[in-house]
């Protein structure tokens, strides 16, 4: 069980980590002495900085003198800065979306917005809505061979699904498909649609059932966005500004990581799957879901677009990363997203 902190050793750790996290040096005890804040000894904060390193907060990388954070001190200093509810957001008028009508585009500002505030790597992912609901379908004739099923799901989302038929169905039969469907389908999710349900379905269509199953896998298809999740990516060069990353290794894991966004996807998924998460995240080292950035610290918010659309906004870099300023970076910024207005979600179509 840890040990509680004293007063004092909690300001102590906290002005070796906001020492650190200006300078990237490890940090002695005549270098804290010097600051006007703490009027205390090198000899008293020499004891204290060796029960805090006892209690590894902190730890000597070298034979210097110097100590740096441990994961466990970072972890400390972000519950600090986390539990402070009086503490108010920064009025960072720079940060200024460029409304638009396509939510890409405004996700694209805001990824280039967030590397040039923080001079981080930043994510954000298009919002998605994991418990999708279908609220219409719409089956008409293209041809007679094909017909387009639109699927209108909750967010006012819409999709087209062409499919292919034998025959031409004509008006009456495409009339019955199309009540069949919407009074049977009206507001369930993919989970509630069971192999019971379709059974009955395809029964009811009798000589139409293969239409039935089909429009069924272009709905299983559309609601599992994971499979097809949009991230907006910006800055994940400025990770070669920070020494402890850019090593070749760890620098091209993580600029790979940024490419493929497979794992960024896997970090969304993460994020996501607890339906209480709202607010931010930090994940320091080991902690992120993303092992590939173990030598990092990722900090995550997630924001929401309405009728249960939502996303995830990242910034990743340093474990001695600037988290005062990050976080309130990405207060703003989520703040933002959760006020833009459900006209901008923007429609994609399956072809």
């Amino acid at each position: 069980m840890d040990i509680e902190l004293t007063d004092r050793q909690h300001i102590i750790l906290k002005a070796i980590i906001q020492n650190y996290l200006e300078t990237g040096e490890p940090v002695g005890s005549r270098t804290l002495s010097k600051s006007t804040d703490l009027n205390l000894s090198s000899a008293t904060i020499r004891n204290e900085m060796a029960d805090l390193e006892d209690m590894g907060y902190i730890f000597q990388p070298h034979t210097s003198a110097g100590r740096i954070p441990s994961d466990k001190g970072y972890r400390l200093y972000v519950d600090m800065l986390m539990a402070d509810k009086k503490q108010e957001l920064s009025d960072l008028k720079n940060v200024v979306l460029e409304k638009s009508d396509k939510v890409d585009k405004v996700l694209k500002q805001a990824a280039r917005v967030l590397a040039n505030n923080t001079n981080y790597a930043t994510m954000i992912s298009a919002p998605i809505n994991h418990k999708n609901t279908l609220k219409f379908i719409q089956l008409s004739q293209v041809d007679p061979e094909q017909i387009v099923a639109v699927i209108v799901m909750t967010g006012n989302v819409i999709k087209n699904k062409i499919i292919e038929v034998d025959e031409e169905l004509g008006n009456e039969t495409m009339l019955k498909l199309n009540m069949l469907l919407n009074t049977s389908l009206n507001g369930m999710s993919i989970e509630e649609i069971n192999l019971g349900l379709i059974a009955r379905l395809k029964d009811q269509a009798g000589i139409h059932s293969k239409v039935i199953s089909d429009v069924l896998d272009a709905v299983a298809d559309i609601i599992h966005v994971e499979d097809d999740m949009e991230i907006y990516t910006c800055g994940a060069t400025n990770i070669f500004k920070y020494p402890e990353l850019s090593d070749k290794q760890s620098a091209q894991e993580i600029i790979s990581a940024f490419e493929e966004k497979q794992q960024l996807a896997e970090l969304v998924t993460e994020t996501l799957s607890n339906e209480e998460n709202t607010g931010i995240q930090v994940y320091i080292g080991d902690e992120t879901p993303v092992k590939t950035m173990k030598d990092c610290s990722v900090v995550t918010a997630t924001y929401e677009l309405g009728e249960g659309m939502r996303g995830t906004i990242g910034i990743i870099g340093p474990k001695r990363m600037d988290y005062e300023h990050v976080m309130k970076t990405l207060q703003t910024l989520k703040n933002e997203l959760d006020t833009l207005n459900r006209r901008d979600l923007s429609e994609r179509d399956i072809e």
